[in-house]
């Protein structure tokens, strides 16, 4: 029997690969029902060693960090989201998987200077953000330039590489442009990474929840890699 969303709210509480953030105004991360915030040693307090860090942002199910988990087991990944039913899914995986170098945060990904410090970030993976698709909201992009500011001001100088993932050609587009007109390097572009002939490495391959969704409708998939 699957869990409703107040079952899997209150069985976070207990899961020892989350740590949740309940205020905007005053955050503070707790984990097993006791304050716990590892910032500024996500590696060596909760991974327990110094490989690299790579963080999902907006993870949603976390089908990416659990992937990359599983195929990278020298590489920490921590997913984040604002949606704890959907964390639940992927923290409940990564347990049964005994995957222990995936955990996820639950908070707004605004708040990451809360909780990480840009030092410990190896790389950021976008996977199927919200398009926002009124020009009125555009702002909220996760690749917009506001966020990309964010990033920037949060890594403090450190150059890492960059993933975005989506369906949505508009924010890809969007994406390229902002990307474009602030003079990043784009490593990589593919509009449609399921193309014919298209040689793609498995990661790429992953397929979110929100993926067969919008494959299911007929959707592309577009993917840009970039450093910043």
């Amino acid at each position: 029997m699957s869990l409703n969303k107040l079952q899997k709210f209150e069985a976070l509480k207990s899961m020892p690969n989350v740590y949740e953030n309940f205020s905007f105004t005053e955050p503070n991360l707790f984990r097993n029902q006791e304050e716990d915030n590892p910032k500024g040693f996500w590696k060596s307090k909760h991974f327990g060693n110094e490989y690299p860090l790579i963080i999902e942002l907006a993870c949603g199910k976390g089908e990416y960090s659990v992937a990359l988990g599983e195929k990278y087991p020298d590489k920490n990944l921590l997913g984040i989201d604002i949606k704890g039913n959907r964390i639940h899914n992927g923290a409940k995986i990564a347990l049964e998987k005994k995957l222990s170098n995936v955990c996820f945060l639950r908070t707004r990904i605004e708040l990451m200077h809360e909780f990480i410090l840009g030092e410990e970030i190896d790389e950021i993976w976008i996977t199927f953000p919200d398009p926002f698709p009124s020009f009125s909201d555009r702002g909220n992009r996760l690749i917009s330039p506001k966020f990309l500011d964010y990033y920037q001001k949060l890594l403090n100088g450190k150059k890492i590489t960059f993933h975005l993932k989506t369906d949505n050609f508009p924010l890809f587009r969007y994406a390229l442009g902002v990307l474009d007109g602030r003079g990043e390097k784009i490593v990589r572009c593919i509009e449609n990474i399921y193309g014919q002939h298209k040689k793609i490495e498995d990661i790429l391959r992953v397929q979110t929840y929100y993926e067969k969704l919008h494959m299911g409708q007929g959707s592309q998939i577009h993917y840009v890699q970039w450093e910043m």
